[in-house]
């Protein structure tokens, strides 16, 4: 019976110890003290593993076996000795000095190693009454005092401050030789090793990984960079609670079935299944689960956070959910200090703190002046305010009066600044937590960035809110001004048309064209008409004639001085192009030559064709541009030397013969006139539409 026992007693001591080693060594960094504390836990698992398989194999205790436990002595001892401290690091690798103590505990186990091979070489060994039998169980005994005494000086030279991170590796250890002590203690007076006490040697050794793996955590100068995962112990914890708690009921239920008679079946199910009911809703409930992260993070862990995974679960918050951004980062805050809801309050242009969103809370709809003592308190001093605290003692927050509607909110614990540029962008308010969270500095400190964090955030989100409203404007702005400046140039052609009716009114060719002219100003209306009440052009790119579409350009030009002159060098060239665009573009042009020309003056239009390009020239030979003007101005919207234009002509005329592949090109001097040189990709089909005449 107890063979099995032992054999399993020891193999969770060896996977316990082996585990934990592996954990040292894959977070070791080179200190002295990650190296030794892995190697103490290598030479127990090894023992231990020994230990397991010839108590499997019923054997007797070999030479082996004493050997890797005065080894795995010896392991703990300079571990210890290292975390007393009698080496310097200068020391280690120059003069290796040796201090007394040492050498006395370094020659005992040199002892117990010639003892041990003493005792195995010697013949009567296996009596219990032999001599080397005697000298063994003494030279154990001797290594289990020198090993409490190292615990007990590690522990009374660690100043009282410090101590907080080796008390459970002093536990721990020092559980490991006092219970050799007192196995070999009874084996000395008894003459005969208890099996008993022996074969639970294997689990006393398992239970104290635990303890010194809390604190290799707390003392990252054992072994850089070792951590034990809040989440892991978390949930370890709430599983081992649940198999502690299952097994209490399994017992119960049993003795409600031995005991209950008839009934005892039935109660026995009864009872294992409320045990269950209760368990998943003890499991599933937040306080509870609140409770065992605050518990964890107090007793086993030197800092309540693990800041890595706290800050990447706040930036996930911030930036994924199905909430709106404000409710996004109260909960980000509030799962900070298990706070179950809360409120957002943001400065607003009105010079005032109105409330934004809540989650999880009872809307509030008071708002605070920043300019009052309670906002001037957080913006100047970037503290959270702890309402309990302050109803306590409020001299420590300058005794500020609070906000009657903050008093109102139920349950109301933190107020929390967003501080942006340390300017108060606004604040948080948080509800009491599911558990008592206590407000110290690393609490508050923790909240203070987290606030500045979402303060950030939320400013991004309302300034790209603005923006995107801003180039709304800016669209309905533009279009506005190319509607305008469409219509003054209809309005300018009707004008000029008013201007030579009553000198021209009874000229049957001036009679015809002004019919025409207003006819096409009429059409051009419609057209924008339509544009304006769909929202875009209901007109397409498809293949035209140019010479067509010049013709009609030059021709809706010809009513004042300097007329245009259309000179088509080829013809059937087609283009791919928007027609009333385009020929926007080619009137515009053609207006801006004539009004920058005398009426003495010229303008020519020309038409032609260069390697797989229509080229459109129009030339004048008016007042021209200087460089500077072509260079820096022209091309730019609302700049313009006309004292009644807008300055977009040649922007969209620039813009929209980009949009087709092509390139506007302009040749000008002062006093020398304008060449304006538009070039257009050929469009490969034969078939294009002719413009209508």
């Amino acid at each position: 019976m107890l063979t099995g026992i032992a054999t399993a007693s020891y193999t969770m001591a060896a996977v316990a110890h082996f585990f934990l080693a592996i954990l040292l060594l894959t977070s070791w960094r080179g200190r002295l003290h990650g190296m030794v504390l892995p190697i103490a836990c290598l030479l127990s698992a090894l023992w231990a593993a020994t230990l397991a398989y010839q108590a499997n194999q019923a054997s007797p205790l070999s030479l082996l076996t004493d050997v890797l436990e005065i080894m795995r002595n010896a392991g703990w001892s300079v571990f210890l000795i290292i975390l007393l401290g009698p080496y310097q690091q200068s020391d280690i690798t120059s003069t290796r000095r040796i201090r007394p103590a040492v050498a006395a505990i370094a020659a005992l186990y040199i002892a117990c190693l010639a003892i041990a091979l003493y005792s195995h070489t010697n013949s009567d060994f296996p009596s219990h009454n032999s001599i080397g039998f005697i000298n063994s169980i003494v030279a154990s005994v001797a290594m289990a005092i020198v090993g409490m005494i190292l615990v007990e000086q590690l522990y009374r030279n660690t100043p009282v401050k410090q101590r907080w991170g080796i008390k459970f590796a002093c536990l721990g250890i020092g559980g490991i030789f006092a219970y050799d002590f007192y196995l070999y203690s009874d084996a000395l007076l008894l003459r005969h090793v208890n099996p008993e006490i022996w074969t639970a040697r294997g689990i006393i050794n398992a239970l104290i990984v635990p303890l010194v793996a809390v604190s290799a955590a707390r003392n990252p100068q054992w072994s850089l960079g070792i951590t034990v995962s809040r989440r892991i112990l978390f949930y370890s914890a709430a599983l081992f609670g649940a198999a502690v708690y299952l097994l209490a009921m399994a017992a119960a239920g049993y003795y409600l079935r031995f005991f209950g008679g008839n009934w005892g079946t039935v109660m026995q199910v009864t009872f294992l299944f409320g045990a269950v009911v209760l368990l998943l809703a003890v499991l599933f409930s937040g306080t509870l689960r609140s409770w065992l992260r605050v518990f964890i993070s107090k007793h086993f862990f030197s800092y309540n956070y693990d800041y890595r995974e706290e800050w990447l679960n706040f930036t996930r918050t911030l930036s994924e959910g199905e909430h709106g951004l404000g409710e996004r980062v109260i909960q980000a805050l509030a799962q900070l200090v298990e706070s179950p809801g809360g409120g957002l309050w943001i400065n607003r242009e009105s010079g005032n703190c109105e409330p934004v969103t809540h989650w999880n809370m009872p809307s509030a709809e008071g708002f605070e002046a920043v300019t009052s003592p309670f906002c001037q308190f957080m913006e100047h001093k970037e503290w959270v305010i702890e309402l309990q605290e302050y109803a306590r003692n409020p001299e420590k927050y300058s005794a500020i009066a609070l906000p009657q509607w903050l008093q109102a909110i139920p349950k109301a614990w933190l107020v929390v600044p967003l501080i942006q540029h340390r300017r108060l962008f606004g604040f948080v308010v948080l509800a009491q937590p599911r558990s008592r969270v206590k407000l110290n500095w690393e609490v508050s400190d923790l909240l203070k960035v987290a606030g500045n964090q979402a303060a950030s955030y939320l400013a991004q989100y309302e300034a790209a809110n603005a923006l995107l409203v801003a180039r709304q404007f800016e669209s309905f702005n533009r279009m506005s001004t190319f509607v305008v400046h469409d219509l003054k140039n209809l309005v300018s052609q009707l004008s000029l048309l008013l201007l030579n009716a009553e000198k021209h009114k009874k000229n049957p060719d001036f009679q015809r064209d002004m019919v025409e002219t207003i006819y096409l100003s009429v059409q051009k209306m419609k057209r924008l008409l339509e544009k304006l009440s769909s929202g875009e052009s209901s007109e397409k790119a498809a293949p035209l004639f140019i010479a067509g579409l010049l013709q009609e350009a030059v021709k809706s030009k010809s009513v004042v001085e300097p007329k245009p002159i259309l000179e088509i060098i080829d013809s059937g060239l087609a283009v791919c192009a928007n027609s009333s665009r385009l020929e926007r573009v080619m009137g515009h042009l053609i207006q801006n030559a004539i009004e920058a020309t005398s009426r003495d003056g010229q303008v020519r239009v020309q038409l032609r064709k260069e390697k797989g390009f229509a080229i459109v020239e129009i030339k004048d030979t008016g007042h021209g541009m200087s460089e500077e003007f072509i260079r820096e101005r022209l091309f730019k919207p609302f700049e313009t030397t006309k004292s009644a234009g807008m300055g977009i002509g040649v922007f969209e005329s620039k813009e929209y013969v980009s949009e087709l592949g092509g390139k506007l090109e302009v040749i000008s001097s002062e006093s020398d006139g304008t060449i304006f040189r538009i070039i257009l990709p050929l469009h490969k089909n034969d078939h294009a539409i002719e413009v209508a005449m």
